[in-house]
């Protein structure tokens, strides 16, 4: 009788790999976790990609950022710039427009000192004074007509009462002591008024 061989190629239980069957089934296992390492590998360096590209982008939308802030700083300080220079000039075109009436003011004091009379330095006063007011009328500044009114506390400030005369009706405004202006079509200056009261 032959003898067995303890070792067979065959037997399950031997830890030599069986011809035509472990050699595929290790060769297939070993392409497909190959392929899955690939696999693995591909979606990581796609993933790095993306997040290199979302940091690119991230990096330049703060880029435009930065550049959008330092355009709009400087846009603030121009027309800050823009709006003291206009004022500048406003102030100094108001100011061109009084100075003749300083130099008439000072014109009427030497005319005291040379003598003149005294109804012509009052009349040069007046002409002066109207001067004034046609500067204060080119900057929309214009007196507020109250007297004679009833009293209109958005206008004027009643700073004294007085008892009401015949034919004078009750709130009425009959003396200013100091008149009131408009600068466009707001209260300047409120006029300080005597108001008439009925006792």
């Amino acid at each position: 009788m032959p003898e067995l061989n303890p070792t067979d190629e065959f037997d399950s239980l031997s830890s030599a790999a069986v011809p035509g069957v472990d050699a595929t089934e290790r060769d297939e296992r070993t392409d497909g976790e190959s392929r899955a390492q690939t696999s693995l590998s591909d979606e990581l360096d796609a993933a790095r990609a993306q997040a290199d590209a979302a940091r690119a982008q991230a990096a330049e939308q703060r880029n435009l950022y930065l550049r959008a802030l330092a355009d709009f700083d400087n846009y603030r300080k121009r027309a800050e710039r823009d709006i003291s220079d206009l004022s500048q000039r406003g102030r100094r075109e108001a100011i061109k427009r009084i100075l003749p009436v300083l130099d008439n003011l000072a014109r009427a004091e030497e005319y005291r000192e040379r003598g003149t009379p005294p109804e012509q330095i009052v009349d040069g006063l007046l002409q002066t004074s109207k001067q004034l007011l046609a500067a204060l009328a080119a900057e929309d500044v214009r007196p507020i007509d109250v007297l004679g009114k009833p009293f209109d506390p958005a206008v004027a400030e009643a700073i004294a009462t007085q008892p009401a005369d015949d034919g004078v009706k009750d709130n009425t405004v009959v003396a200013e002591a100091a008149k009131g202006y408009y600068i466009g079509d707001e209260v300047l200056r409120p006029a300080q008024v005597v108001v008439a009261k009925r006792m």
